[in-house]
C-alpha cells in the first residue's frame, strides 16, 4: 500500500517578481535581458534591479546601526542550525514576551514568529505587527542569536525610534524578515537562510528553508 511521504523541506521564501510588494517609496523589482539566446548567442543573461530589502531578507547591522558591519562581513552562524517557529497568528498587537513565554522552554538560537495566518504577498499591509523589545531583551537572555519574523521588518512602519532593531544591536543578534511560515507547523527545524557576500551593503535576499531534525 502507498504510504504519504511526510515533508522535510519548507520555502519559507516569497517569490521575487514585479507584482513584489515593497517598502513605501523603496525600489521595486524589475528585470530585463542583456543577452537573448539565439542562432548568434549561446546564453540567455538577465539583469535585475531591486532594493535590498526586497522580500525575504536578511538585515545587516550597517542597516539600523551607523558602526555596524556589513553584509559581506557578518558571521553565517545565526543563519543556519536549529531553529523554532512560534505562532503567534491568534493573537493581536504587538508581540509580547507574555504572548510567546509558554513556548520558549529549552528554546533553540533561532526563533521565528508567524504573526500572519497568511502572509501578504501580493499587496503592502502597512499595519504589520512590530516586536517588543522586551521579548528580544529576554530572547537574549536565553541565547537566542536570530530572530525571524514574516513581517518586513521588527518595528512598525512608522517607527522613528527602531527599539526593536536597537535591542538586536545591543546583544548582537541577527535578523531575517518577510518570512513565510503560513504552512509550517509549530516546533523544531534546522533553518538554512544564508545572505550573499554584499560588499559595504546593509541588507541580502536570501533563499529561506527549514529541515526537518533527524
Amino acid at each position: 500500500m502507498k504510504t504519504v511521504q511526510q515533508q522535510t523541506i519548507w520555502d519559507i521564501s516569497q517569490t521575487i517578481s514585479t507584482a513584489t510588494p515593497v517598502w513605501p517609496e523603496d525600489t521595486p523589482f524589475s528585470s530585463a535581458t542583456t543577452w537573448q539566446m539565439s542562432a548568434d548567442c549561446p546564453v540567455t543573461v538577465s539583469r535585475i534591479t531591486m532594493s535590498t530589502h526586497t522580500a525575504t531578507h536578511a538585515d545587516a547591522p550597517s542597516h539600523y546601526d551607523a558602526q555596524g558591519s556589513t553584509m559581506a562581513d557578518v558571521s553565517l552562524s545565526p543563519y543556519l542550525g536549529r531553529c523554532r517557529v512560534i505562532d503567534v497568528s491568534h493573537t493581536v498587537g504587538i508581540v509580547t514576551l507574555a504572548s510567546t513565554a509558554a513556548k520558549l522552554s529549552n528554546v533553540p538560537p533561532r526563533v521565528l514568529l508567524r504573526t500572519y495566518t497568511i502572509a501578504p504577498q501580493a499587496s503592502w499591509d502597512g499595519t504589520f505587527r512590530a516586536i517588543d523589545p522586551a521579548l528580544i531583551e529576554h530572547l537574549a537572555k536565553l541565547n537566542v542569536m536570530l530572530i525571524g519574523v514574516d513581517t518586513p521588518s521588527l518595528d512598525a512602519q512608522d517607527s522613528k525610534t527602531m527599539t526593536a532593531h536597537k535591542a538586536v544591536a545591543a546583544h548582537n543578534m541577527a535578523i531575517l524578515e518577510g518570512l513565510v511560515l503560513d504552512n509550517v507547523p509549530e516546533g523544531d527545524y534546522e533553518l538554512i537562510a544564508l545572505p550573499l557576500k554584499l560588499e559595504g551593503l546593509d541588507a541580502s535576499p536570501v533563499r529561506a528553508i527549514l529541515r526537518i531534525l533527524l
